[in-house]
């Protein structure tokens, strides 16, 4: 079993942060890096009136359970927040060198591709909270 370890925090711990940290260090709507388990991931989340947004923009390297660990932590932050619904945009569709199982994944668990107006064409799905 591979431990999925958050910028340094077991996911354990990072499901338990207070609502204060996510706001200062999250929720920031700006580009950030992070990294989860072997792989480093340029994201954005933002909370726009009762809605949770992510948006991951490139991931490299991992496989070991990066997008599910993301998802864990976004549906603690939308519990955590009291929000109905994460808006969850996956930039995978004119990458220089295309993840085929990142595909693959994001359509078995039912991303569509859509056009995101301002953002371009972009893997999304709508999850209620």
């Amino acid at each position: 079993m591979i431990k999925i370890v958050i910028e340094g925090s077991p996911l354990k711990e990072v499901l338990n942060w207070p609502e204060a940290y996510f706001d200062s260090l999250v929720l920031v709507d700006k580009p950030i890096v992070f990294t989860v388990g072997t792989a480093e991931v340029l994201g954005q989340f933002t909370q726009k009136n009762n809605e949770l947004i992510v948006e991951l923009a490139q991931i490299d390297g991992g496989g070991e359970g990066v997008l599910p660990a993301i998802a864990k932590v976004a549906k603690y932050i939308a519990k955590l927040k009291q929000l109905d619904a994460i808006s969850c945009i996956v930039h995978a569709i004119d990458c220089a060198k295309p993840n085929l199982k990142l595909r693959a994944h994001l359509e078995k668990t039912g991303f569509i591709i859509i056009n995101i107006p301002g953002k371009g064409e972009a893997y999304y799905k709508k999850i209620t909270v």
